[in-house]
């Protein structure tokens, strides 16, 4: 009998691999037409793609839990956890804002979308460094199916019909938004806060969720995308913010605050402009003095540090002013005790956390959903999540696409706006309607 290879991305811990000749558009179009609820964590830029699917859901709602069905205890951390326990593996979903708020100890606005949903992987597809290999959960042998034709490869995505701008619905107009800046600053100088990450939405019709994520990727590959289909909602992303990376006991957050547009001619002078902000600058070291102070709860005296503070990162529609904070673990304790004491993020909340997200609940008025929560993979010490954000959450109601910013004492209302223009610009012009019903 052939050994079995070495399995690529042991930490899932696939107990089967099958070496195959694959591709990760290929093998997310075979699952994906078999499968209810299938995820890929997609890598368009570079990096590994997984791309699974399997029996056993965890969902919460109204911060209350199902596994399969049947109610678990505790919040949407401590059920995952739970889950975890009862049936090792790997874990791909997300977690929504509001069960951030929940874990808060505040009170949500109740969203239409879960407050989280997780599967767990029993069959998946790992490609990695020009290597594919089919990997499973419970140790039996599969095939991936066949599938159709997919489109999500071509290089050159055909015409496809967009979404109408008079199809869309802000929740605030330009002047609407304008003025909650002006109440966020409001509160900075009455010293309620520091900095406000306020936010808005925007509602679409219902749309291709998988013709949307094959445009978006075309337009903004980055290491950190994704497109989730759990319990009748599908997030497709091209988040390039990591939220949280446990590896060999390190836990590393990258919180994004700052974005200017790209340029044709003026590229390197925006790039150059962002890094010179003095409001940026001021607004990326408040969230990172919020993440060691979050970080130094779960991590070891003295090993909390900036790595890297204030780097500009250039993405194909935006450049960002990045900075990285990591610290090591305490002993005894794991990725999900790191997420409870980062979550919800402080790139998506603001400073001090709980106090700021009562004051934007108050001004946003709406639920943020799965936007501004965090997805990706939880697998045994190990996580790697990112930021729900530059993403498209959909349902058979329609879609949803969250965008903000972080507000200051040095923020201009008008530039604010701006902002959020150029950070949904992408996500806008990527919708795909759903085709008309027959």
């Amino acid at each position: 009998m052939p050994a079995t290879p070495a399995a690529l991305l042991p930490h899932l811990g696939a107990r089967w691999t099958q070496p195959v000749t694959t591709t990760p558009e290929a093998a997310f179009a075979a699952l994906e037409a078999a499968s209810t609820d299938v995820v890929w964590l997609d890598s368009s830029s570079e990096g590994a793609h997984i791309i699974g699917v399997g029996a056993h859901v965890l969902v919460v709602r109204g911060g209350c839990a199902s596994l399969d069905g049947r109610p678990i205890p505790g919040d949407a951390v401590a059920a995952l956890e739970a889950a975890r326990a009862e049936l090792p593996g790997a874990w791909v979903g997300w977690l929504g804002f509001e069960a951030g708020v929940r874990m808060l100890g505040l009170q949500p606005v109740e969203s239409r979308f879960p407050e989280a949903a997780w599967l767990l992987l029993d069959r998946w597809v790992v490609v990695e460094g020009g290597q594919a290999q089919l990997q499973s959960r419970d140790g039996l042998p599969w095939s991936l199916p066949d599938g159709p034709v997919p489109a999500l490869s071509t290089p050159a995505l055909p015409p496809m019909a967009r979404v109408e701008p008079s199809a869309l619905r802000w929740r605030d107009e330009d002047a609407a938004y304008a003025a909650k800046v002006e109440r966020c600053r409001e509160h900075i100088r009455e010293g309620d806060s520091y900095v406000l990450c306020l936010t808005t939405a925007i509602e679409a019709p219902p749309i291709d969720p998988i013709a949307t994520h094959a445009r978006l990727r075309s337009a903004s590959p980055v290491h950190h995308g994704g497109l989730l289909r759990i319990a009748g909602v599908t997030v497709s992303s091209a988040s390039p913010e990591t939220f949280l990376r446990v590896q060999d006991g390190v836990a590393t957050t990258r919180p994004i605050k700052g974005t200017r547009r790209r340029g044709a001619e003026d590229d390197a002078a925006l790039a150059r402009e962002l890094f010179d902000s003095e409001k940026e600058r001021a607004e990326n070291v408040m969230i990172v003095d919020l993440c060691r102070n979050d970080l130094q709860r779960v991590c070891a005296p003295g090993t909390v540090d900036v790595t890297s503070l204030l780097g500009v990162e250039t993405f194909p529609t935006v450049h960002q002013l990045v900075s990285t904070v990591q610290g090591r673990l305490l002993p005894g304790l794991g990725p999900l005790d790191a997420v409870r004491a980062l979550f919800p993020a402080g790139s998506m909340t603001g400073a001090p956390k709980r106090r700021t997200v009562q004051l934007l609940q108050e001004l946003e008025g709406a639920p943020r959903g799965v936007y501004a929560g965090c997805f990706g993979l939880v697998a045994g010490e190990t996580c790697q999540l990112a930021m729900v954000i530059r993403s498209v959450v959909a349902d058979a109601h329609g879609a949803h696409i969250g965008v903000g910013g972080g507000v200051t004492a040095l923020s201009e209302a008008a530039f604010e706006v701006d902002e959020l223009h150029v950070k949904a610009a992408a996500l806008l012009a990527a919708l795909v309607p759903a085709a008309p019903s027959r």
